[in-house]
């Protein structure tokens, strides 16, 4: 468990930060930008469930899921699986978070009208929300991908996979939000030429 009784340490002062390895290194290398972009799309996610006010508790809990789901994810990224023997057992993403994701995503899924254009980010303030946080999420996962195609820097195909999987539960969850589909705010091309 994780006592947190000291909030600030002075250690970082110099510019770097600590693994869960204890491994330091600098606060810009793009592991710990991998896992800064994942608490970001959590924070995102946290103001987007102020926005559903009880109105969707549903959704509110599988949020909720999420955000605990994120802070694994965070955990697994900041303890890098290099092979080496420790004295715990890290924390990874399970495949069973992945497969929760996608359950979820087709059970509100199986309550909308298929899509036939792109949406434009909007419709409710829970929707918009939503939307904003698919966005940091995405950006998350290029962090994430970038990070595993550098030497030595491995990235589990479940957290991958995992971080790719939420973005689409995000854009559904903005639809579902979104008063079923039917308050979204459909792309019209080329309309203002």
């Amino acid at each position: 468990m994780v006592v947190l009784n000291r909030i600030y340490t002075k250690t970082g002062d110099a510019g770097t930060t600590a693994l869960g390895t204890g491994e330091r290194v600098p606060k810009t290398s793009p592991r710990i930008a991998a896992y800064g972009t994942v608490d970001e799309t959590n924070a995102v996610i946290g103001v987007a469930r102020t926005h559903l006010a009880g109105a969707e508790p549903d959704v509110d809990a599988m949020l909720l899921r999420v955000q605990n789901d994120l802070f694994d994810l965070g955990a697994d990224l900041c303890v890098p699986d290099k092979g080496q023997k420790l004295p715990y057992e890290p924390l990874r993403i399970a495949d069973t978070q992945v497969a929760r994701l996608e359950s979820e995503i087709d059970q509100m899924n199986s309550e909308l009208e298929p899509l036939r254009s792109f949406i434009l980010p909007g419709g409710s303030p829970a929707g918009a929300a939503l939307h904003v946080a698919r966005t940091v999420s995405r950006r998350a996962e290029r962090k994430m991908v970038e990070l595993a195609a550098l030497p030595d820097e491995p990235v589990s195909a479940a957290a991958l996979k995992y971080i790719n999987r939420l973005s689409d539960f995000l854009f559904v969850a903005s639809r579902y939000v979104n008063n079923r589909g039917m308050g979204d705010i459909l792309w019209v091309p080329g309309k203002n030429r």
